[in-house]
């Protein structure tokens, strides 16, 4: 595992602004250790979960990612694009008594078999295992048109994993930071991981290997109205060289070129990625 550790805002002047926008709390206070790590252990080792998703762990460091974020077990929690469920298998059994967690996905009735596909298998894996997920509030967050996947104001916490780049070559990622900013309490926190390209370099806008630059995030973010609160290196991954052959996909889990050089993916491991906090302004 990476050493855990977060990287401080840059002047007093930024922590009074975080301060400020947060409803006086500080960045220190807002990361503070709420995260019940029992639980979160207990869940980490469920039935639920297979032997391929719990061999991620070491690489998303579900506890430390989601202390990060301040994800207690009593918050209304909304993941944007859940995909597969990798994350829905942690946050859904740790949120199901005394908190919410909202699962803003695709659209099953959609017209792309791609989509009703996908669709479909996210309903059946929270059928499988009823006892974990029968709290789950499936909602539908897709541009142009179904823009509010929870009620104005009412989320806690923002949570979205490796999705910038599935945004950016339809033009529609500053809708979708509007419906979460909408979805958002003010003073709400969104949290954001994302495949890190390589600093200093000019980012492809349409994302088309997967990377997006930290800083071209962190502007982008902040256009829609979120202040940047700290970044953690948390998902680092310094063995990334971010050259592949098939952009992102060609590390693990996807290993797009199957066979080929698979042994030396696999050591590289998944993806360098950045970690970062935002607070929706509570004025």
């Amino acid at each position: 595992m990476l050493p855990f550790k977060y990287v401080a805002l840059k002047s007093a002047a930024a922590v009074l602004l975080v301060t400020v926008a947060a409803g006086c709390t500080t960045a220190d206070e807002s990361a503070a250790a709420v995260v019940n790590r029992a639980k979160l252990d207990t869940v980490l080792a469920g039935e639920h979960r297979s032997d391929a998703h719990k061999a991620r762990d070491q690489w998303r460091h579900p506890v430390e990612v989601l202390e990060f974020f301040g994800v207690s077990d009593d918050k209304v929690v909304m993941e944007i694009w859940p995909g597969a469920g990798w994350y829905t298998e942690v946050l859904a059994p740790y949120l199901r008594d005394s908190g919410t967690y909202i699962a803003a996905g695709w659209d099953p009735n959609s017209e792309i078999p791609f989509i009703q596909q996908a669709a479909a298998g996210y309903a059946a894996k929270l059928a499988e295992y009823p006892q974990y997920y029968d709290q789950t509030r499936v909602t539908v967050l897709m541009p142009p048109d179904l823009l509010q996947p929870a009620e104005p104001g009412s989320v806690d916490v923002v949570l979205t994993f490796r999705n910038i780049h599935n945004w950016m070559p339809r033009g529609s990622q500053q809708m979708m930071l509007q419906a979460m900013y909408d979805a958002l309490k003010p003073g709400g926190v969104l949290g954001v991981v994302e495949h890190r390209g390589v600093p200093g370099s000019e980012q492809d806008p349409k994302a088309s290997s997967g990377y997006v630059n930290e800083d071209y995030a962190i502007a982008m973010i902040e256009a829609a109205g979120f202040v940047f609160q700290e970044k953690s290196e948390i998902n680092a991954n310094p063995a990334d060289t971010k050259d592949h052959p098939e952009g992102v996909w060609t590390l693990p889990p996807t290993l797009r070129l199957k066979d080929q050089d698979k042994d030396k993916y696999l050591a590289i491991g998944e993806s360098d990625r950045f970690t970062l906090r935002f607070v929706k302004p509570a004025n």
